[in-house]
């Protein structure tokens, strides 16, 4: 027993030499230094903090230099289109974010809003949602909900992840923040279309060029798989309807040349009651992961 609290404490104690390790050598930078890794703290990796707290400060204006060029998603221009997107979304959020003693940036909000960018819709309860409830802000990017709460009415809006999906989500985001370089000729995409047929019968139609596809080649066929996922949410964003499928898609050359001016189309039907609904749609090309999203709102 003496030996295993004995071992704790020592993982315990060499933890914490490692966190005042790191601590003492940000502490130390010159100012240029501190103020590129406050600001760049939402994309920077472990591994690149590491390296750069590490680094003398002769070699740090090159480190950040190629921090930057790895992230851009079209070297050959002056521009650095992630770059400028960053600080812009930092600028907007210390804008939209005023309440509270913490700058919009770094708060729960700003810090999302750097990341996934503005949300597709957003709802505010500056009085809370229910009669006793807290100030609530609701964000949603497709259907994926976060849920931010002012829990001491002091300004400070705090993320109150709705499960462990949305946290994966989030965390994905936080990682994987660089957007799509130039060498896809086209952009994955699709078009979203919703109509009402006869009584409450609601058709919904998936559109996607054949020019956004990437297909594998497998023998003598170009092969990829879609995957589609709607879902359909009352005006409460209780969910009444789903559907998830693979489409699977096989074509030689021949028929991927005649077609490549065509739409894939996925038609289905479904039935509602009256009322407003919102409808969301996600596509993912699993030849290459490419995902895709989209909303649309109906009244029936």
């Amino acid at each position: 027993m003496r030996k295993t609290v004995y071992f704790v404490l020592l993982i315990f104690g060499s933890l914490l030499l490692l966190s005042c390790a790191s601590a003492r050598l940000e502490k130390n930078l010159d100012p240029e230094s501190k103020e590129f890794i406050s600001k760049v703290r939402f994309i920077i990796t472990k591994k690149e903090r590491k390296v750069f707290l590490n680094l003398p400060a002769s070699e740090r204006e090159a480190f950040v230099g190629e921090f930057w060029k790895s992230r851009d998603p079209d070297p050959d221009t002056e521009e650095n289109e992630y770059k400028d997107e960053y600080f812009k979304r930092i600028d907007e959020a210390n804008h939209l974010f005023k309440e509270g003693a913490t700058p919009g940036w770094l708060q729960d909000r700003g810090r999302i809003y750097i990341l996934l960018g503005s949300p597709w819709e957003r709802e505010t309860y500056p009085r809370g949602i229910t009669f006793y409830g807290k100030p609530t802000e609701i964000w949603r990017y497709g259907w994926f909900e976060i849920v931010f709460i002012d829990n001491y009415w002091n300004g400070n809006y705090k993320l109150e992840p709705l499960s462990s999906w949305q946290i994966a989500e989030l965390n994905k985001a936080q990682m994987d923040l660089k957007p799509k370089g130039s060498d896809e000729k086209y952009p994955f995409e699709f078009d979203l279309a919703v109509k009402k047929t006869k009584k409450n019968v609601v058709s919904i139609q998936v559109k996607i060029p054949y020019k956004n596809f990437w297909f594998q080649e497998k023998k003598d066929q170009l092969e990829t798989t879609l995957a589609l996922t709607l879902e359909i949410f009352d005006s409460s964003m209780n969910k009444v309807w789903g559907h998830q499928e693979d489409y699977v898609i096989n074509l030689s050359e021949k028929e991927l040349e005649e077609t490549i001016v065509d739409e894939y189309i996925i038609e289905l039907q479904v039935q509602l009651e009256h009322g407003d609904y919102s409808l969301y749609a996600e596509l993912e090309n699993q030849a290459d992961g490419n995902r895709a999203w989209k909303k649309a709102k109906l009244t029936l």
